[in-house]
């Protein structure tokens, strides 16, 4: 069997919408509700979005992206926090306590027999249904999503660990940094290991490229 990845803007063209939907949309509506309805408008107004996504999607029988279940979880550790408390140390915890409820996320879809990892990897890359019912790639993405959480909670536990020790100008830089190669280095890891275990199994994989390939 042959898996050929889609070209990097065939990707983005895929997963663009479902980050409007989960990100950008939330963001456009927390800030004008900032300005029509106050704080506490604003933050529920963006919990709404979220949760009528999901709800839209489950009674029209259409599959929920996970993106969008992440973008849930995160907005309702952050809304829970910032209802409780506004002050400045807390603000900038909330993304922490988002990041370790992802990673619960991961670590308990596995055991739930529906792991995250693969439903992410439907959202960014459309796979073949045959390749989905594939015995060995529903094993690979359980133990993806093992290496997932392992990556939300180093991130979540480094980033409050900066928090506490470091000066707010220090923590909002080494924030972004450690964010950032934390995810490309399991999105590196991910691709290889899932290149060289497909292989294992007769099925090879052609990671994506710039550039479309030749029809």
């Amino acid at each position: 069997m042959h898996l050929d990845i889609p070209d990097l803007r065939t990707i983005l063209r895929h997963v663009a919408p479902r980050v409007v939907e989960g990100t950008l949309v939330p963001l456009v509506l927390l800030m004008a509700g900032l300005r029509l309805l106050g704080p506490r408008g604003a933050i529920l107004t963006g919990v709404v979005w979220v949760y009528g996504a999901i709800v839209v999607r489950l009674v029209l029988r259409r599959r929920v992206p996970g993106i969008l279940l992440l973008g849930a979880a995160t907005l309702t550790a952050r809304t829970a926090v910032s209802l409780a408390s506004g002050s400045t140390f807390v603000y900038f915890l909330q993304p922490s306590l988002g990041t370790a409820l992802v990673a619960s996320a991961f670590l308990l879809s596995v055991p739930l027999g529906n792991p995250l990892a693969g439903r992410l990897a439907s959202d960014f890359c459309p796979l073949p249904d045959e390749v989905v019912r594939n015995e060995h790639v529903r094993l690979f993405f359980r133990r993806i999503s093992l290496l997932w959480a392992f990556a939300y909670a180093a991130n979540a536990a480094l980033t409050i660990w900066l928090l506490l020790t470091q000066s707010i100008a220090t923590f909002v830089v080494a924030r972004v940094a450690l964010s950032w190669t934390l995810t490309i280095t399991a999105v590196v890891v991910s691709a290889l290991w899932f290149r060289r275990t497909m292989a294992r199994h007769g099925i090879h994989v052609r990671l994506p490229s710039l550039r479309p390939g030749p029809a």
